[in-house]
């Protein structure tokens, strides 16, 4: 794809009318900041990362609130400039790319946290997940949950994440985690549109298509003694006859998370996670340790740590969903790949799902109703990769096909809404593809 897909002469005059309504220093047309602009988490997908670059930056806006990211779209749209919305980039599979160059409106600046009320904070869609928890917690309260990369922005998370530390109890961000977004339409007039309860749900996972998320209003619950628990074991198949049993204790633990030997040794260093055992690691209520405790010493393993402190747990919560896959990939570059997998065969059956592809290894999470996981294996193309699914499917495990950077969720009603709120396909290009065209995953 070449780097420069929109007329030159509509770019220099977008970036002119922005200088003068925004300042001088919210927009850039440095090849520094286009790059950076122009890359995310996609090295997470070998499939994804042999396709690179898809798309660079012609042009980057920093609003610093969510008046202005209204401003920027507006001007964007006069101007006939796709825009490519981003957070703090750590999208794992190139949602954030600007695949039809033009504008990536970077909303990272605009992170107030605007109010916090009882059970409910309001926040611009920059502010990260680290800052709306801390401010949770200094009125006494939590958020539902937040995902393992703490730093990723409140906009990016609902915009393009699923679920995260929390989900144990409150399930995925559809199920009432937000409750009121101000969002963005791709229109010449472009102004905040205020949507709440149900009205939130087509904006949610959909990467920015159907406009720009700029505030976000989520749900709060009561503030809990929080411990980090760290558990090894000698063989892996003990740990999974624990995992659903420690993450169906009461108070509801926020996270619970393994691996194999393996994959744990590639965890960043960490006395709790000791070389050659398998690693079991959870955020848990401290009313739930002592029988989270008896459960790991009746498997054969031995509880390595028990840490207070937000700081302790979020720094555990950095181990859980992709992360070890990254951390693995980060000890073994140009080796691994995943395929996320889910439901009670994953355990049941972890010997011949680890079978599937060479060097295969399991990280496995305590989900709602069934446990969910990362199949690691060692890359040998993507015809691999794909090779391996229908056998994956023969063993009663669902996946999910994470090599791909389309909208997956609700194509068809996405589409459709799309042509509503972007009637003229600026946002986000590249991101709906209608329904058919590839395989996401099975419904097990």
């Amino acid at each position: 794809m070449p780097n420069d897909v929109v007329d030159p002469t509509r770019i220099e005059a977008l970036a002119a009318e922005l200088r003068t309504s925004l300042g001088p220093d919210a927009v850039s047309d440095e090849p520094g900041a286009l790059d950076r602009a122009s890359i995310d988490g996609s090295h997470l997908s070998p499939v994804i990362a042999e396709q690179l670059p898809l798309g660079r930056a012609q042009l980057v806006a920093y609003p610093t609130s969510a008046e202005e990211i209204a401003t920027v779209v507006g001007a964007a749209v006069r101007h006939g400039v796709p825009i490519t919305p981003r957070g703090k980039g750590t999208a794992n599979y190139g949602q954030t790319l600007p695949m039809g160059g033009g504008l990536v409106l970077d909303t990272s600046r605009a992170r107030r946290v605007l109010e916090v009320g009882d059970g409910w904070l309001r926040a611009e869609a920059g502010a990260t997940m680290i800052a709306i928890e801390q401010a949770a917690i200094r009125s006494g309260q939590q958020v539902l949950q937040y995902p393992s990369t703490a730093q990723s922005t409140v906009g990016g998370f609902v915009s393009g994440g699923s679920g995260g530390t929390g989900s144990i109890a409150h399930g995925m961000i559809h199920t009432g985690f937000v409750t009121a977004l101000d969002v963005v339409h791709a229109v010449p007039d472009a102004h905040l549109v205020h949507v709440t309860g149900e009205e939130t749900e087509p904006y949610l996972h959909k990467y920015g298509t159907v406009g720009v998320i700029a505030t976000v209003t989520v749900r709060l619950e009561p503030l809990q003694p929080w411990r980090a628990f760290f558990a090894s074991f000698d063989d892996y198949h003990d740990l999974l006859r624990v995992l659903m049993p420690i993450g169906e204790l009461t108070p509801t633990p926020r996270l619970v998370s393994g691996d194999p030997a393996p994959l744990a040794e590639a965890l960043p260093a960490d006395p709790a996670i000791p070389a050659g055992r398998a690693s079991l690691r959870a955020i848990l209520d401290e009313a739930s340790v002592a029988a989270a405790t008896a459960l790991v010493e009746a498997a054969g393993g031995r509880v390595e740590d028990v840490r207070d402190g937000a700081q302790a747990c979020v720094k555990l919560s950095m181990t859980s969903y992709n992360h070890p896959i990254e951390w693995l990939q980060k000890a073994h570059p140009d080796t691994y790949f995943h395929v996320e997998v889910w439901g009670q065969s994953i355990v049941d059956r972890i010997d011949e799902l680890e079978a599937v592809y060479e060097g295969g290894m399991l990280h496995i999470e305590a989900q709602q109703g069934r446990p969910i996981g990362m199949l690691a294996g060692i890359y040998r193309g993507a015809d691999g990769v794909y090779a391996g699914l229908p056998r994956i499917e023969e063993l009663g495990v669902g996946w999910h096909n994470p090599h791909q950077w389309y909208v997956d969720y609700e194509p068809a009603e996405t589409i459709a809404f799309a042509a509503r709120t972007d009637p003229e396909g600026l946002m986000n290009p590249g991101k709906l593809v209608e329904p058919g065209t590839f395989r996401t995953g099975s419904q097990m």
